[in-house]
């Protein structure tokens, strides 16, 4: 075991140099030396400003993006043939609908009909039943009949009235009549001597008794039959109502019997026995049968473009068939509007319902223009902004654009771009708060 050792520590001798005098001789460093050491304490600051100034250049500015050539499509402006049609996916739909609907409430007893069946008018789809129904029909077709009785008792006295004033005129008439006979007679018999003044002047008398008497009679008749008339007409107008009104409460109880409005094809259609119904719940529908038309649900940017009145074409296997636009729907939903078209000539047999048709709107004549792919780099700019590669091929800058009508291949550009410029057309979502691009 060693112990530590006491006192001073002696320091170890420097080594002595060889020199001949025994004098110390200072070392001398190499070239190599120097030059490491200076490059050093010169070359690194020098090294750090290179860096801060490649970094300033290389990094991109405020409002610019550097991006990957082989991440972007390029494609250059063209004056070309710009073709106005728009293509579309259209669903086939009945040309005429009629909803039924139950005009009373009750209990469904039967379902007569079955989905889908076509159906002639006036054929029974389903019975309903309505206690209550029954017994208010029964009690107002009580109420009716005694009113039209009073109606009839009405009628009845006006026409005794009348029979009475017609007698009263013909007893006047045969009155009048026997006296101026009689005064004739008087007369001759005067003349010859046998009557006096006095008795014949009665029979004047009483003869201008009756002929006044008659003509207050005509009179009164006259005004009678002005009133009579009139209120004639208001008893035949309150008849026609209470059997109007008896009529409607009849049809009440016919309307527990559903019926198809119209022939055609009897679609939704689900009514099962022991179902509740309310007045006025929906049933069904019957769909023109043989006779059909396309709906389309279009993009609302066409909205201002699209016309009644405007041709189509439609792709059924082969044939292409005509078509013309004859309603557009001016809500939007969904960002989507909806055109009616029709078929310019019969449709072809076994179209369904719900069936899809590619079709085929023309919205106007083919012209040239300036034109660029319709793509992907329309949906975030809207058409108000591209941006232009430039010569060098090493950058992109966005400019404001206008365009114009579009196809499924082909966007019109009508302002902010000439032929031969170089454009991105790839999707431009990940540009949106980017002016200038850095190409590498």
């Amino acid at each position: 075991m060693r112990h530590p050792v006491s006192g001073n520590v002696e320091t170890p001798e420097k080594p002595q140099s060889l020199s001949g005098s025994g004098m110390d001789r200072a070392v001398v460093p190499s070239a190599r030396k120097v030059f490491l050491r200076r490059a050093v304490r010169y070359g690194s600051p020098v090294a750090v400003v290179l860096l801060l100034w490649g970094g300033w250049h290389l990094a991109p500015s405020s409002g610019s993006l550097s991006v990957r050539r082989d991440q972007i499509s390029i494609a250059t402006v063209q004056s070309a043939p710009f073709l106005d049609y728009l293509p579309l996916r259209a669903t086939v739909a009945p040309l005429h609908v009629t909803f039924i609907n139950a005009v009373q409430g009750g209990e469904v007893t039967e379902a007569v009909a079955k989905d889908g069946a076509l159906v002639k008018k006036d054929d029974v789809l389903a019975r309903l039943s309505n206690p209550q129904l029954q017994l208010d029909v029964t009690s107002r077709e009580a109420s009716i009949a005694s009113q039209l009785g009073a109606v009839s008792a009405q009628r009845l006295t006006l026409q005794q009235t009348r029979t009475t004033e017609e007698t009263q005129l013909a007893e006047a008439r045969y009155n009048l009549l026997k006296a101026r006979h009689k005064l004739s007679i008087r007369e001759q018999l005067r003349q010859q001597g046998f009557e006096s003044d006095a008795n014949v002047q009665s029979y004047s008398d009483e003869a201008e008794y009756y002929a006044q008497r008659l003509k207050r009679l005509d009179a009164a008749r006259a005004q009678d039959l002005q009133v009579a008339d009139r209120q004639e007409k208001e008893i035949d107008q309150e008849g026609q109502r209470l059997r109007s009104n008896l009529e409607v409460v009849e049809s009440s109880l016919g309307a527990l019997t559903l019926r198809a409005p119209l022939d055609g094809r009897l679609t939704n259609f689900d009514l099962q026995p022991g179902q509740s119904l309310k007045a006025g719940d929906r049933i069904g529908q019957i769909d023109s049968e043989g006779q059909y038309r396309l709906d389309a649900d279009i993009d609302e940017f066409y909205l201002g473009r699209v016309a009644t009145g405007e041709c189509a074409q439609a792709d059924i296997g082969d044939v292409k068939i005509p078509l013309t636009v004859t309603r557009v729907h001016p809500q939007v939903t969904n960002g989507q509007f909806r055109a009616e078209l029709t078929f310019d000539t019969p449709p072809p047999p076994g179209l369904r319902r719900g069936e899809s048709i590619d079709i085929r709107i023309t919205l106007g004549e083919t012209h040239r223009a300036l034109v660029l792919p319709n793509g992907a780099w329309l949906e975030a700019s809207g058409g108000s902004s591209a941006f232009v590669v430039a010569g060098n091929g090493g950058s992109a800058d966005r400019v404001t654009i206008t365009s114009g009508r579009r196809n499924p291949e082909q966007a019109e550009i009508t302002g902010g771009l000439h032929a031969g410029d170089q454009v991105i057309i790839s999707s431009y979502n990940s540009y949106k708060n980017f002016n200038h691009l850095s190409i590498h």
